[in-house]
């Protein structure tokens, strides 16, 4: 019986750290309330709605009222609502960015909750150019990732005459 009372003890702190931690597996994330199109989302920030522009990566068009939707934006934008309506996601800034853009959205590198860099997935997966219009750290990881797309024809650079 006396072995029995340690043991009981250990599996209690066991299952209180465990809980303890599955709590704050969630700290630093944020839920993404909107999807606006391919590259711009609307996160929850404690109660703040804050619209971010993420770094690096321009999907075609779909919601510009001065524009027509462009090639393979409707699939960009499904691939995009499949993957983070209502995830919680990591946001990060860039060194060499600011922090705003001149729509005073955030500029940001968003990491789905297994640490994936979203912005490059979109790239890889052939729904976004590379946005090289400003300095950014990963501009060329960024570049490299969308010309391996375009050759191999992923996504909108198989579906668009002029991607």
């Amino acid at each position: 019986m006396t072995t029995v009372k340690p043991f009981l003890i250990f599996i209690s702190l066991l299952l209180i750290c465990t809980l303890a931690y599955s709590h704050n597996s969630n700290l630093g994330l944020y839920e993404i309330v909107e999807v606006f199109d391919g590259d711009t989302i609307a996160v929850n920030m404690a109660g703040k709605i804050e619209k971010v522009r993420l770094i690096g990566v321009d999907t075609p068009e779909t919601k510009d009222p001065r524009k027509p939707v462009q090639c393979y934006g409707p699939e960009a934008s499904l691939y995009s609502h499949a993957i983070l309506d209502h995830a919680k996601i990591k946001l990060t800034s860039d060194p060499l960015s600011t922090n705003r853009d001149r729509y005073d959205r955030l500029l940001r590198y968003v990491y789905l909750k297994d640490g994936t860099l979203y912005n490059k997935k979109l790239l890889e997966s052939g729904n976004a150019r590379a946005y090289t219009g400003f300095p950014f750290s990963k501009s060329d990881l960024f570049i490299k990732t969308a010309k391996i797309s375009e050759q191999n024809q992923v996504g909108l650079w198989g579906s668009c005459k002029t991607a």
